[in-house]
C-alpha cells in the first residue's frame, strides 16, 4: 500500500484500486504465474514461524509466576480452551482439540493482523486460497471425528436424516446434504476471505483516494486530510475485525466438531 501511495503521489497509478492489487509479482521473475515465492506465500511462512517461535520462547523456561510472554501465551491458549472449546465440547474432548484450535486462532490472527502492519499491509487471508485450505482442514477434521465415532453409515444417517416425518424426507435430505457437507466449508472460507478482502480494499480506497484528490486539484487538500484520517480510524476497526474473524473461524470449526460428535443431531 505504501508503494502504491508513492506511485500515486507522482500521478502514475490509476485510481480506484482493483482486484489486481492483490496479485503481487513473485520475488524471482517478476511474474505471478511462474514461481511460488510471492509476497503472500512468504507472509504465510512468516506467520507460521512467528507463531511457533512465540509459543516456544514463551514456554522455554516456564515459571510459577509467569513472565509477560508466558502470561500472554497462557492467556491466548486459555481463552480458546475455556471460552470456546471447553464450553462446546466438554472436558474430555477439550484435551483433544484445544491445542489445535488455539494454534489455529493464533495463526489466523497473525495473518490477519499483517494487513495493517506498515511495510507489509497485506493479509494472506485476503486471498481465497488460504482460507479455503484452512476450511478444508476443518471440514476433513469434523467429518473424520464423526465417522470415527459412529462409523460411516451411522454418521451419514445423523448428518443427513433429521428427526422429522418421513413424508418430508425427500425435501429435507437434499437440504441437509448441501447445508452440512457443501455449504459449511464454503461459508467458513468465504467469511474469512471476504472480510479481509473488503477491509484491504477500503483502506486502499481512503489512502489512495487522498493522493488522487491532491493530484486532481490542490483545492481538495482538506478533503484528502479527511480521507487519510478515515484511513487511521478504519485501521483500528480492521484490527478488531482481524481478531474477530480468527475467533469466529475457530468458534465455527469447534461447533462443527461438536455437531459431528453429538449423539443426536
Amino acid at each position: 500500500m505504501l508503494g502504491q501511495a508513492k506511485v500515486l503521489a507522482s500521478g502514475d497509478l490509476p485510481f480506484p484500486p482493483t482486484v489486481d492489487d492483490f496479485f503481487l509479482p513473485d520475488f524471482v521473475t517478476g511474474r505471478t504465474d511462474t514461481f511460488w515465492a510471492t509476497k503472500i506465500t512468504s507472509l504465510v511462512v512468516l506467520a507460521v514461524i512467528a507463531v511457533i517461535a512465540f509459543y516456544v520462547l514463551s514456554y522455554r523456561k516456564p515459571q510459577l509466576v509467569p513472565t509477560k510472554k508466558q502470561w500472554i501465551a497462557e492467556s491466548a491458549y486459555g481463552f480458546i480452551r475455556n471460552n470456546v472449546v471447553g464450553s462446546m465440547l466438554g472436558e474430555k474432548d477439550t484435551v483433544r482439540f484445544a491445542p489445535y484450535m488455539a494454534t489455529l486462532f493464533s495463526f489466523i490472527a497473525v495473518m490477519n493482523i499483517m494487513g495493517i502492519i506498515p511495510g507489509i499491509q497485506m493479509s494472506p487471508s485476503s486471498h481465497i486460497a488460504f482460507p479455503t485450505i484452512l476450511a478444508v482442514v476443518s471440514y476433513v477434521m469434523f467429518n473424520y471425528v464423526g465417522i470415527k465415532k459412529f462409523g460411516f453409515v451411522k454418521y451419514m444417517k445423523h448428518t443427513l436424516i433429521p428427526p422429522a416425518p418421513i413424508f418430508v424426507m425427500p425435501l429435507l435430505i437434499p437440504i441437509e446434504f448441501f447445508s452440512n457437507l457443501i455449504i459449511r466449508p464454503v461459508t467458513l472460507a468465504l467469511r474469512l476471505f471476504a472480510n479481509l478482502f473488503a477491509g484491504h480494499i477500503i483502506l486502499l480506497v481512503f489512502t489512495l483516494g487522498g493522493f488522487a484528490m491532491i493530484n486532481a486539484n490542490g483545492l481538495l487538500f482538506p478533503v484528502s486530510i479527511v480521507s487519510w484520517a478515515m484511513t487511521v480510524a478504519l485501521t483500528f476497526l480492521e484490527a478488531f475485525i482481524a481478531i474477530l474473524q480468527a475467533y469466529m473461524f475457530v468458534v465455527l470449526s469447534t461447533s462443527y466438531i461438536q455437531g459431528a460428535l453429538a449423539e443426536e443431531h
